[in-house]
């Protein structure tokens, strides 16, 4: 445990990052609005929902910090990477809701931002790529799953309600076709949920980033539905019963995972 993330290492293939799934604010907090410190845009409950991953030989990273201090998931450079659609930025101003972060004047500034980067997203990162390439050097190659979850209406980011498995691999430039093409079928196999490939969410700057199949490291994010096992309006609880039946279905593509080869 580092006062950023928990890492918990296995000697399996498989990686799995959960960048959002933090609910700490620092000082930060004493600066935003009271919107802002429900931290509705969380990617809730996710290390509970992968709890299964506890009896399979894989390495789980998830920080301990709000994508409000900073998005780790996002290009440090602060580069959109949907370029013409409404993002949220390195440092979010505002929630999904487009109500503001932080009140009025007490905005972080430049040097600010850069502060978090060093101080949150570079640790994060430099974890992520150590253990990639650990995990690769042990079996020739490595996957990162990077699991992330949101309201299935966000009339910011998309209209309607979105599917339940929102699987991305870049347009198919981060990952193995077949490999992919295996993860989404499983991802419907059950018949319960939905499930698209590359639709909305292709994949963030993790999955962009790290996704380099021709050095055999492969990267698919399912960004999930919170519909599927949580409240998704304050205070945003865990639904027992509804969790256990899509963290079946997750285990099903993380199985796939775990039996392929290159």
């Amino acid at each position: 445990m580092t006062e950023v993330f928990d890492l918990k290492r296995g000697q399996g293939p498989l990686v799995v990052s959960m960048p959002h799934s933090g609910e700490e604010l620092g000082p930060y907090a004493a600066s935003m609005t009271a919107e802002a410190l429900k931290i509705a845009d969380t990617d809730w409950h996710l290390p509970q929902l992968y709890s299964f991953l506890a009896d399979m030989d894989v390495t789980v990273l998830h920080a301990h910090y709000s994508r409000y201090v900073v998005d780790l998931n996002r290009d440090p450079s602060g580069r959109s990477l949907y370029p013409g659609q409404n993002v949220t930025e390195l440092c979010p101003t505002t929630t999904f809701e487009e109500e503001p972060v932080y009140r009025a004047g007490e905005q972080p500034h430049e040097t600010e931002q850069r502060a978090r980067v060093e101080q949150y997203w570079h640790p994060y990162h430099a974890a992520l790529e150590a253990e990639l390439e650990r995990v690769r050097h042990i079996h020739g190659y490595a996957v990162l799953w990077d699991a992330h979850s949101i309201r299935s209406v966000v009339p910011r980011f998309f209209d309607g309600q979105l599917p339940d498995f929102n699987l991305g691999t870049n347009d198919g430039q981060s990952c193995d076709e077949g490999l992919a093409a295996e993860v989404h079928k499983a991802a419907a196999a059950s018949g319960r949920y939905s499930a698209v490939m590359n639709g909305r969410f292709k994949g963030g700057f993790i999955t962009r980033k790290y996704g380099q199949p021709d050095k055999n490291i492969h990267a698919i994010q399912l960004e999930l539905s919170q519909i599927t096992y949580m409240e998704e309006s304050f205070p945003f609880s865990y639904l027992p019963d509804d969790a256990e039946k899509v963290a079946s279905d997750i285990k099903s593509m993380i199985e796939v995972i775990m039996n392929w080869r290159p």
